[in-house]
């Protein structure tokens, strides 16, 4: 490297710049830290919960709601929830930007609460006063006759959702890192509470779901809307009046900028390095910018050159001695960056294929919140004599199936392979986990299709709306729905935070959540394509008409599971070549 000093100045410089975590995190020991600990998790823990049930609870049954109050359908009302789904998902990225350049975790969170809450009580308003959605219609038979909302309706309605997602892009990439910093990670009982922290956290996240998926939407659908939609937003008060409660507890760390700007440096540098001819000295290799490592606590870690995207080690080859200052800095960053960023950004390329491979398991995921609902709504809700399922609870069960996997795999599994193969069993792989998870998202979709014909031809047979099938029928392919998040979706998660550095590791968490929102739009962009295709020449569309019986939505769902078995061959042949070559 160009014979660079290690100064406090050039330590302060690159820490702002690469490290993420600086000393002025720490501008206190830590052991000596008055406030933080169990007592602070409380209000961040409670926080979270009600987000999510707020939320969840939305999302569940969103199609019910649009269907019922708005006499929303076909491609319109699954547009509308796929995109609502798609910015909840992707504006964790944002958030992450505010919470580390601007605001901090706890002024990011507060917002998000904010948000979240006047978004909610809109959504109540909507239920409860008349004339901000179109006229009631009857639902049990098709919608197409039905008053439609106008702009007025679709403005108030859009902007209550806006809120919302606001709320959840600011909340779900700061709540579990915010919890993270109220434990001193230098002491061993830190580390023990923090680990217990995420345990906790995970439980609460779980038990969530479950109320959301089963009060929440119980009241929606069978007592009021409006009861439905106020009590999450009276929840969500009571969260914000909470948290601020326990300002004093909080451990609250500044705002030290965004990773985000030195991934683009990387590129930029590349770029505008790109016709530059690499000249290796046999000895010393090319004059890489690579400057020492700032302390920190806890330490981060110094990646070694890799030959792995060799195009990208340009942005940091010090082309010219002008590309430094007097002091050994770079006099334009965005032309030369520091080896470390390079070996960072080299991180999340190598693990974009397997990335992509995932979305396409959250695109099968993605359809039972839509049209598995909407068959449901077609179907015959009766369970015996007198009890009916809501629509928004055959979410529960890939929940259940999600759990008792988790389950099994951290408690029984691991005691019956040692009783059988000693300590030769090992924990399953995230190769085998991901073809395991394609699997069950091929079989999720082509069951999807059998149930799907099978409920048409009912209703036809019967020329019912409502299909005489049982709502039960439904219930494998969301079972298998949570087998691939069991499988595949927490594969996806464990890539995205084991194989970048620690300091990345909320970058990488936010990535999760934009495969989500990818999906999302994925969904709503197959269905557009479907529906234009397949109504052609004036014929009946597959998918996205007012009545499911008069399209095939089962041959929508044997394109998805094709799509599936594409990506279990692209998965097998090209992307998991990619992780052994990684960092795992």
């Amino acid at each position: 490297m160009a014979g660079l000093k290690d100064t406090d100045e050039e330590n302060e410089i690159i820490s702002s710049s690469v490290a993420g975590e600086t000393k002025d995190h720490l501008s206190a020991p830590l052991g000596s830290r008055p406030r933080g600990g169990w007592r602070a998790i409380f209000y961040i823990i409670g926080n979270e919960s009600f987000e999510r049930l707020a939320s969840m609870g939305l999302v569940m049954n969103l199609s019910v709601y649009l269907k019922t109050k708005y006499n929303m359908y076909g491609v319109f009302l699954i547009n509308v929830v796929s995109i609502w789904s798609g910015f909840c998902n992707i504006l964790p990225l944002l958030g992450a930007f505010i919470a580390e350049k601007f605001l901090g975790r706890f002024g990011t969170l507060l917002l998000g609460c904010s948000a979240s809450f006047i978004g909610m009580t809109m959504m109540a308003l909507t239920a409860g006063i008349a004339n901000l959605r179109p006229a009631s219609c009857d639902t049990s038979q098709s919608q197409q006759d039905c008053p439609q909302p106008n702009a007025g309706h679709l403005s108030f309605l859009f902007m209550a959702l806006g809120l919302i997602a606001i709320g959840a892009g600011c909340i779900r990439p700061c709540c579990i890192a915010f919890g993270a910093d109220q434990f001193d990670a230098t002491t061993e009982e830190g580390k023990k509470n923090m680990l217990s922290f995420y345990n906790w956290w995970y439980l609460s996240f779980t038990a969530t779901l479950i109320i959301a998926l089963s009060v929440i939407v119980y009241i929606q659908t069978t007592i009021s809307w409006v009861i439905g939609l106020a009590v999450p937003a009276a929840l969500l008060a009571v969260s914000i009046i909470v948290f601020v409660i326990g300002l004093p507890t909080y451990v609250m760390i500044k705002p030290q900028g965004s990773v985000y700007s030195d991934l683009a440096k990387v590129v930029v540098s590349s770029i505008r390095k790109s016709s530059l001819r690499v000249r290796y000295d046999l000895d010393s290799g090319p004059n890489f910018y690579d400057p020492p490592i700032p302390e920190s606590d806890p330490p981060i870690e110094k990646l070694p050159h890799t030959d792995r995207f060799p195009c990208f080690d340009k942005g940091c080859i010090i082309a010219n001695p002008s590309e430094l200052n007097s002091e050994g800095f770079p006099a334009n960053r965005w032309r030369l960056c520091s080896l470390q960023q390079v070996e960072q950004f080299k991180c999340f390329v190598s693990i974009t294929p397997v990335w992509i491979s995932g979305i396409a398991c959250f695109l099968v995921m993605d359809q039972q919140n839509v049209n598995g609902i909407l068959q449901a709504i077609q179907s015959n809700p009766a369970i015996g004599s007198s009890f009916q399922i809501p629509p928004g609870w055959l979410g529960l069960t890939g929940m259940f199936v999600l759990s008792i996997w988790i389950f099994f795999y951290e408690t029984v599994a691991p005691f019956a392979s040692r009783r059988l193969c000693g300590k030769r069993c090992k924990r399953l792989t995230i190769n085998q986990r991901m073809n395991l998870g394609i699997v069950a998202s091929i079989s999720a979709m082509a069951i999807a299709g059998i149930v799907e014909k099978r409920r048409r031809e009912m209703a036809l047979s019967r020329s019912s709306f409502i299909s005489p099938m049982s709502v039960a029928f439904l219930l494998p392919q969301f079972g298998l729905a949570g087998l691939v998040e069991a499988f595949a979706a927490i594969a996806i998660l464990e890539l995205l935070t084991s194989q970048v550095p620690m300091n990345l590791r909320t970058v990488g968490g936010a990535i999760y959540f934009s495969s989500l929102s990818i999906a999302s739009y994925l969904t709503s962009s197959i269905v557009s394509i479907v529906h234009s295709l397949s109504s052609r020449n004036g014929r009946t569309p597959w998918i996205g008409g007012p009545d499911l019986n008069s399209g095939r939505l089962d041959y929508y769902y044997y394109i998805i599971a094709a799509m599936s078995v594409v990506n279990l061959v692209y998965f097998n042949l090209f992307a998991k070549n990619f992780l052994s070559s990684s960092r795992i």
